[in-house]
């Protein structure tokens, strides 16, 4: 676990939007995702900070002791269910990793998700991917027997959602 003095969580900027492509093409890479069907293809993975401005997105990005090391979003989400959000691009360095960063950002993700009115948060992930896995189950997160929605993600093979607390 990480002091929450070395720990900064903040909005993404502009002048973050090629280290944090680089930390999700490296995680990419260390788990065998760096393929179609994966983040990997995605055209805006280069662009996040334009991605997340709109009514109901978010984007975090982590810094430890001012280095960035991860971050993760929150957008609408469309499926059969109404008021449903994804949390999204939730990739760590190996530094951040371990650290508490990642339930840093679920924690400060999942209000805000609540508070702007989504009653459902789902995500994707990949086998290989258990320590995320099981940073989710500890969060509220169920396993679903089948995906979501169409995210373009279709080589992720573990899906999740959580009912959000109403504020």
């Amino acid at each position: 676990m990480t002091s929450s003095a070395a720990l900064h969580l903040r909005p993404i900027e502009s002048r973050d939007d090629g280290a944090i492509a680089a930390i999700i093409r490296q995680t990419l890479v260390e788990y065998g995702a760096n393929r179609p069907g994966f983040a990997w293809a995605d055209p805006e993975l280069d662009r996040l900070s334009q991605v997340y401005t709109g009514p109901g997105a978010r984007y975090l990005v982590a810094e430890l002791e001012g280095t960035l090391v991860g971050g993760a979003g929150i957008a609408p989400f469309a499926c059969h269910l109404d008021a449903v959000c994804e949390l999204q691009k939730m990739y760590l360095g190996p530094l951040a990793r371990g650290r508490g960063v990642g339930q840093a950002l679920i924690s400060a993700l999942l209000p805000f998700a609540s508070e702007a009115g989504y009653r459902h948060c789902y995500l994707e992930t990949f086998g290989p991917m258990t320590a995320a896995q099981a940073l989710y189950r500890k969060n509220g997160f169920e396993p679903l027997a089948q995906p979501w929605g169409d995210s373009g993600h279709t080589a992720c093979d573990c899906w999740f959602a959580k009912k959000l607390e109403r504020p």
